[in-house]
């Protein structure tokens, strides 16, 4: 799985700049005092912080690059090929988005349940947990 996120990190990332990119300008506005903060706007934010720190430091163990579990293709001893790790770490970084969104929709909803459980799978897929 090293090999997957450190391929990951040298393509660029992916989608994971628009779902940083987008946290960033949500910080922006709760900074400003434009939004309201829902039930965990503030973990939203530690989440996002997080993930860009440990992306800029490099981190050890692939902390703030999505991973995914490994499937069961995996555990078959092939050697995957660069379009299949592509692809892995592109769904990754996609459910690693759609988690983080998930958790936006629910905080500006007022759903506190919903929000924590996108949290959680965010920090999951983050490797923040």
């Amino acid at each position: 799985m090293t090999m997957t996120r450190l391929s990951f990190i040298k393509n660029g990332g992916g989608g994971l700049r628009l779902a940083t990119a987008g946290g960033v300008a949500l910080l922006m506005l709760i900074g400003a005092g434009g939004v309201q903060g829902g039930p965990c706007t503030a973990q939203i934010a530690q989440v996002d912080q997080q993930t860009r720190k440990a992306q800029a430091a490099g981190s050890p163990g692939g902390a703030g690059v999505p991973s995914a579990p490994q499937s069961i293709g995996a555990q078959l001893h092939h050697q995957p090929t660069a379009q299949s790790v592509q692809s892995a770490e592109g769904a990754a970084a996609a459910a690693a988005a759609a988690a983080l969104d998930r958790a936006r929709a629910a905080d500006a909803a007022g759903d506190a349940a919903a929000c924590a459980k996108a949290l959680k799978e965010a920090k999951q897929l983050y490797g923040l947990e």
